[in-house]
């Protein structure tokens, strides 16, 4: 055959139309499989890819959110009555807000020059040339003045420093715990926005008064005001231990809608979290410092405190959800081109594992030509209304 004959039987090929050929194998093993496998996939799609996912809604994940957040409390320190100026950084917040729970404060520092503290490294001395003048150590309290001095009336000496006096190592006073903030609360205010579906959502509804309530996941889901203790208790964590080395608790808020639904099926659900290191790490817990400056006699004084703290970081997550034709037509013909794998398992166990797998390739491949003189010869062959179904179980066995 030419090239010429080779191209002319490409092309009236090329126009000829492939069918499927519908066979009866009547064996057991085989068909349990095959409806087992059709079973499990339309199970899949029904139950977890329809009902569950919701693959015939659009979706759209990430909303706009915006949060606000403050807290209410008066706490007793020793005789002075103290309120949230004192004890909340800051008083009005955002996402992250953080309550006082514990102070070590050093009183009355100064500028001036006084001992180092024995545990920075290289700091014990015992004569002047031990201390390298003008010096500053990244783990120290100020800038070295090349003596070397007693260390606050004791018998051993460190080199001196000029910085805020007297350091803090030594001049700190460590103040009770404030167990009273377990009822300070916090209000959580946040709005949530699908820009896709234009929905606008909040956790507060109607003109209840926010000030007389608290949250409860059954009667109160549009209150969101919660105690420092029920934060901690959510999160799993003692609020006691909390008051010695401070925390960070993450306080998740989760919309998840179902927009096909009545709108108030789309209310926040919350859940509470530590996201700090654990107390048996060095580097656990939550504290920071500030001072509170003033003057006494014409020179400037500071008192420096040592905050540990309760910090709460509100991290908002969402997703909406509505039916779209686009996603049901694209998930279903999915699920239907799904089940040719149970013809396409059956298929490959016919030609792999059965005897005789030569009379199944013989009678499900068959060449028809539009001439009617031309007679096709199949063996144990039924012909009804618009099928042709073959029968192989006399021939075929797994």
């Amino acid at each position: 055959m030419g090239l010429k004959g080779v191209i002319v039987e490409c092309f009236v090929g090329f126009w000829d139309y492939e069918t499927a050929k519908v066979m009866v194998v009547k064996n057991r093993p085989l068909g349990i499989i095959y409806r087992s496998v059709q079973f499990l996939i339309v199970t899949y799609f029904t139950w977890y890819v329809f009902i569950i996912q919701k693959a015939y809604q659009e979706i759209e994940t990430g909303p706009e959110s915006s949060i606000y957040t403050k807290m209410n409390g008066v706490a007793l320190s020793g005789d002075t009555v103290q309120d949230m100026v004192e004890y909340v950084r800051p008083s009005e917040g955002g996402d992250v807000i953080s309550a006082i729970l514990r102070k070590e404060v050093t009183h009355n520092q100064r500028q001036g020059v006084c001992a180092e503290h024995f545990s920075v490294p290289g700091a014990n001395c015992t004569e002047d040339s031990d201390c390298t003048p003008q010096e500053i150590g990244m783990q120290g309290n100020g800038k070295r003045t090349g003596l070397c001095v007693p260390y606050y009336n004791q018998t051993f000496k460190t080199c001196q420093i000029k910085s805020w006096c007297p350091i803090e190592e030594f001049a700190a006073v460590r103040e009770p715990a404030l167990k009273e903030a377990i009822n300070f609360t916090v209000f959580i205010k946040n709005t949530v926005h699908f820009p896709k579906f234009r929905v606008l959502r909040g956790n507060t509804k109607g003109k209840k008064n926010l000030h007389s309530c608290t949250y409860n996941a059954v009667t109160n889901i549009y209150c969101p005001v919660f105690t420092l203790g029920y934060i901690a208790k959510q999160a799993e964590e003692n609020f006691t231990e909390l008051c010695e080395t401070g925390g960070v608790i993450g306080v998740f808020i989760n919309w998840k809608c179902n927009l096909d639904l009545d709108p108030s099926e789309c209310y926040p659900e919350y859940a509470f979290r530590r996201l700090d290191l654990r107390k048996d790490l060095i580097s656990s817990g939550y504290n920071y410092r500030f001072g509170k400056y003033y003057s006494r006699n014409g020179s400037e004084y500071r008192s420096l405190v040592k905050a540990f703290g309760m910090r709460i970081d509100v991290i908002v997550h969402g997703e909406a959800g509505k039916f779209s034709i686009i996603p049901t037509i694209i998930n279903m013909v999915a699920a239907m081109t799904s089940v040719g794998i149970c013809s396409f398992l059956c298929d490959w166990i016919l030609l792999t594992f059965i005897d005789k797998n030569e009379i199944y390739s013989d009678v499900k491949f068959d060449g028809i030509t539009s001439d009617p003189s031309r007679e096709l010869a199949t063996e144990n062959t039924t012909v009804s209304q618009d099928s042709t179904h073959t029968d192989l179980s006399d021939n075929v066995q797994l």
